[in-house]
């Protein structure tokens, strides 16, 4: 009678937020579950997860309390230095008394995490580095600069990061050609998986009126709201609409929350047009969520061009394409890939010509119809996050190969039945 297959089990890390919040890695994590992985999640705490452990859709969850919400440079040396102390902490509790694992998936920002892949390197296990951001092109978008101690040890920490990771996860080409680059990768060691929504998860809902408080149009940002996503020149765009343009029949609404939601909220106080805009702050009900992208009648991606946005695939492109809304998006290389006609490309930075790029959108319907079309096609047909499963279970089969190495020979690709979506 034939062995049972061996357990492949899985340590999932990551810091900058909460399972199941972090849509990206929510997704892949029961992806692998559903895929006959056994899946541990670490992560921080934040509201509405504050749970230290529990268990949902056979992923078992380990949270750890996050005291500061970092600012400034020093906050986040005192913030990373207790997420890690926090991680190993619980990663030796997972292996002594939890699930255990064979493979270590790390998720950036920030690259901190290589001396703990090192150290379970050394009992057999492989790491997979999940490229999710580019920690040196953001910080130059947050604070200006390019140069400096800052940058030097991002580099290094990121250099040390692709070094350790026996294989890499990357979310476009952009990514991919950075891991080979700068990272000294292997191309077959780097396996793209975009971030997008998986086709089973959200739902359209009939048009919500309430949300565009007595006007024909529903403008919407959708994101976590920080200093270098450019939320300011929707603002100001938003007061070019009424004042330049002579325009009363939209609503602005602003779905997230983030370091700098506040900043934008006085913003738009500043520029007399708070009352055109709604902050919401986050939304963790995928209902309400779903109900207000149902709403809306053009979406917008005002983010400024830099070496960080022009390379990053935004969540939110995507998130717009499933509801088959038209967008107004900064002109970037990884926004082209993704919404292609999707969208209307405006020059970043630019809030004239942002609200002149919305102003067109609002009065031609039949043109919002047909981008939303073209984006709903792109995203079912190339996009969806069911596209990027077989490449995620690819990367697994690399990383558990070199698990098996020198205790097996190669191991056969593990298939308990064809490839699986959660839920």
């Amino acid at each position: 009678m034939p062995s049972a297959l061996p357990r492949r089990r899985v340590l999932y890390v990551l810091q900058n937020l909460p399972v199941p919040f972090d849509r990206r890695a929510w997704l892949q994590a029961t992806t692998l579950a559903a895929n006959g992985y056994e899946v541990s999640v670490v992560c921080p705490k934040a509201r509405g997860f504050n749970r230290s452990y529990e268990r949902l859709e056979d992923v078992d969850v380990y949270r750890y309390w996050l005291p500061v919400e970092a600012q400034g440079k020093l906050a986040f040396i005192v913030e990373f230095l207790w997420c890690f102390t926090a991680t190993l902490l619980l990663s030796l509790r997972i292996a002594a008394f939890g699930r255990g694992f064979d493979i270590l998936h790390v998720c950036n920002p920030p690259e901190i995490y290589w001396p703990l892949a090192w150290l379970w390197r050394l009992f057999g296990k492989s790491f997979i580095f999940d490229h999710r951001d580019l920690s040196p092109e953001l910080a130059e978008a947050k604070f200006g600069r390019s140069d400096g101690i800052l940058m030097r040890g991002l580099l290094l920490l990121e250099r040390e990061t692709f070094r350790a990771a026996q294989v890499v996860i990357a979310t476009n080409e952009s990514y991919k050609r950075i891991a080979v680059g700068r990272g000294r990768k292997r191309p077959e060691d780097v396996f793209i998986v975009r971030s997008a929504p998986a086709l089973s998860r959200f739902r359209v809902y009939e048009p919500d009126p309430a949300y565009k408080r007595g006007k024909p149009h529903l403008v919407l940002y959708l994101g976590e709201i920080c200093q270098q996503d450019g939320v300011e020149y929707l603002v100001r765009a938003v007061k070019a609409l009424r004042d330049r343009l002579g325009r009363n029949d939209f609503h602005c609404i602003l779905v997230g929350g983030g370091p700098h939601q506040p900043a934008v909220v006085a913003a738009a106080a500043a520029e007399g047009v708070a009352g055109l805009c709604t902050f919401t702050g986050t939304i963790s009900d995928d209902e309400k969520l779903c109900r207000i992208l149902s709403s809306a009648d053009v979406a917008i991606e005002p983010v400024p061009k830099n070496g960080w946005s022009d390379r990053s695939t935004a969540n939110k492109i995507v998130e717009y394409m499933f509801f088959g809304l038209p967008i107004v998006s900064s002109d970037l290389t990884e926004a082209r890939v993704s919404a292609g006609a999707a969208a209307v490309y405006v020059d970043p930075g630019d809030a004239a010509a942002l609200a002149d790029g919305i102003a067109a959108l609002l009065d031609d319907p039949a043109r919002r119809r047909e981008m939303g079309e073209h984006g709903r096609r792109r995203l079912h047909g190339e996009l969806a996050f069911e596209y990027s499963v077989p490449p995620l279970l690819a990367a697994y089969d690399a990383a558990w190969a070199r698990c098996r190495r020198g205790r097996n020979t190669a191991a056969p690709s593990y298939r308990p039945g064809a490839a699986k979506q959660p839920g």
